[in-house]
């Protein structure tokens, strides 16, 4: 059986690291308990929300398409309970050390320096909550006087979600400090910390003026030497954002926390928790093992064949859980140890599964094409629609190397599957290969939402991993819950503060200065196209695909419409160029995910990852060169 592997573990990036030692004083014990408190009073409600929100979402469907009876006021309150299990996530994650955050650094720091530098990291955490607690209590107090329109409740209780989340984060950095930093490093991290915002304060008019230079001191020096620092990407968002409207603009505060929940509560993103609710059910239910068996008997006997399996099934079940992490973990268990006895390497091992992981970013469910529908208005449908054939031209260029690589592969004692036993694993595996095909012609064919249809996988893989696979652990169900509820938050705060940013940046001109650099690129349509390319590798490598998206989604998709390139294929570009950066070492995330997963150090698989990097490479010219790879199946 496969065991979930939690970000924390395999980033290393738990934001309680353990600090210098401490002794069990009263201090420290106060702050355990008070940490202990936050998790019951955040856990608990998050696992009941988003069992509310199945359910209520599960007979919206119902009334709609069995009775024709749809329940008028089902959206409001999905919308109403769905802030609120977002921000009580983003609060789990933070306890838990499940943000998105860049560690790179923070591993080669001395660990003393490393312990100072989290210590600086709280006070940052501390800063953007105390920045956020006013206006967002101001904000949600102005909401009270407006009313939902179907259940007439007053907007300040979604509203609310907001100061109450940057309360409790605010109230987990002091416990950090608490049990886990020195009196020193706390004078010295606040010292840092309050003389930066002094050297702000003072300098705002002089800063006010000058455009270009205050957004890179903010948005360019400020937010990366955060993320370097190892802070959570939402955090660093999120703070550099404030410090700018507060030091340079006259704009009310209140702003950021509007756009924040505006990003965060589109009925859209509501299918984040739920597919990354249905992935965790596939994996615990035994549904993913099945495919995995199924492959392995029809091909498992040639050579590659199980690297071709683990190109499959990455295939099949990409994009469905919301994490790469979770993907992985559902599949390497389950093919290593066989690939490890006909002689595979391991670092080949981990090459081939971020590679896979890599080539897969575009096949949906994708949450980043649920991401790019909801920022950018481009139908969801047809990014689903073009997501199959460039993951076809990736995986094509992998089975190649796959192919050449393989050629010497050891296969004494392996056997091929008879008829009968490949008949018999197809058997068990059609309820769970049935399940990938529904979701995504149903969303393609326009017949659901993709929330809609997120809620029937669910309730598809309860029914059949109970009356089927009979394989489901019921002690599991409160921490897939959880974990869903982290996961999900730490990605949609993410979309709120980047959307947040975003906005201070087409406020200050900057969006038309980008649109005008980028429409003088030379080469035109396929300029335009090549920089975005290498552009998104970038920031792929060090953002991932999400916050990349919202920072710069709204920004550059006018511009390729302007210049007449397909919304479907500048996405397919940008999200296959995405995937490449976040796993190409020396600094893509996804690939040490894998190393984790793999439990491969690192160095011994960055040498052998290059060949299968490369052939996405090629893959990803391909996509650029020829729009009908991304565009040739739309109506």
């Amino acid at each position: 059986m496969t065991t979930r592997v939690h970000p924390e573990q395999v980033f290393a990036n738990e934001f309680d690291a353990p600090g210098t030692g401490t002794d069990p004083s009263r201090v420290v014990r106060a702050g355990a308990a008070l940490e202990t408190f936050i998790k019951w009073i955040t856990e608990v409600p998050a696992a009941v929300l988003l069992v509310v929100e199945v359910v209520l979402l599960l007979a919206n469907v119902t009334g709609r398409y069995l009775l024709h009876s749809p329940i008028i006021w089902g959206d409001e309150l999905a919308s109403i309970l769905f802030i609120w299990l977002s921000m009580l996530g983003a609060v789990i994650a933070l306890r838990r050390g499940e943000h998105m955050r860049l560690t790179m650094f923070l591993a080669k720091m001395s660990p003393s320096r490393r312990v100072f530098a989290e210590t600086l990291g709280n006070f940052i955490v501390m800063t953007f909550v105390l920045l956020l607690v006013h206006p967002a209590t101001e904000w949600a107090m102005d909401e009270w006087i407006i009313t939902t329109p179907a259940l007439g409740l007053p907007n300040a209780i979604p509203a609310a979600a907001i100061p109450v989340a940057a309360v409790l984060m605010l109230a987990l950095a002091v416990t950090r400090l608490l049990e886990r930093s020195t009196l020193r490093d706390c004078a010295a991290a606040f010292a840092l910390v309050a003389g930066v915002a002094l050297v702000l304060y003072f300098a705002r008019n002089a800063l006010a003026p000058l455009t270009a230079a205050s957004l890179i001191l903010f948005f360019a020096v400020g937010s990366i030497a955060i993320i370097c620092l190892g802070v959570p990407i939402m955090v660093a968002f999120g703070v550099c954002t404030l410090a700018y409207l507060s030091t340079v603009t006259e704009a009310p505060l209140t702003i950021v926390v509007s756009t924040m929940s505006q990003g965060m509560s589109s009925l859209i993103l509501l299918a984040v928790p739920l597919f990354i609710l249905l992935g965790a059910l596939m994996e615990a239910m035994g549904l993913a093992e099945a495919m995995i068996r199924f492959l392995a008997s029809l091909i498992g006997h040639k050579r590659g064949g199980l690297a071709y399996v683990l190109i499959g099934a990455m295939y099949l079940v990409s994009g469905i859980s919301g994490s790469k992490v979770a993907d992985m973990a559902a599949l390497a268990p389950g093919l290593f140890p066989e690939m490890k006895k006909r002689g595979a390497n391991e670092g080949d091992l981990v090459a081939m599964l971020s590679s896979a992981a890599a080539m897969s970013e575009t096949i949906p469910p994708s949450l980043v094409l649920i991401t790019i529908g909801s920022v950018t208005g481009v139908s969801i449908a047809a990014l689903f629609t073009g997501g199959f054939m460039p993951a076809v031209v990736g995986a094509i260029a992998l089975c190649a190397v796959i192919w050449l690589k393989s050629r010497k592969e050891k296969l004494e004692g392996v056997k091929r599957a008879s008829r009968g036993e490949i008949g018999r694993a197809l058997l068990v595996a059609v309820p769970a290969l049935a399940l990938p095909f529904v979701i995504r012609a149903a969303v393609v064919e326009g017949i659901a939402t993709a929330t809609e249809v997120a809620t029937i996988g669910v309730a598809y893989t309860c029914v059949a991993g109970l009356l089927v696979y009979r394989r489901f652990e019921w002690n599991r169900l409160y921490p897939i819950l959880v974990e869903t509820a982290s996961l999900s938050g730490a990605i949609l705060i993410i979309i709120g503060c980047a959307t947040a940013m975003g906005w201070a940046l087409t406020q200050s001109g900057f969006s038309a200065q980008l649109a005008s650099l980028m429409m003088a690129v030379p080469g035109g349509k396929l300029g335009f196209l090549a920089i975005s390319a290498v552009t998104f590798v970038i920031l792929g490598s060090f953002l991932e695909g999400i916050p990349a998206i919202v920072l710069f989604g709204p920004l550059l998709f006018p511009i390729a419409r302007a210049m007449a390139i397909s919304d479907v294929h500048y996405a397919m570009v940008v999200v296959f160029a995405m995937g490449l950066g976040l796993f190409a070492p020396p600094i893509g995330l996804g690939f040490y995910a894998a190393c984790a997963v793999s439990k491969v150090d690192p160095t011994r698989a960055m040498r052998r990852v290059w060949p299968y990097l490369g052939a996405l490479a090629v893959a990803l010219v391909v996509i650029v060169a020829v729009p009908w790879v991304s565009t040739g199946f739309l109506p």
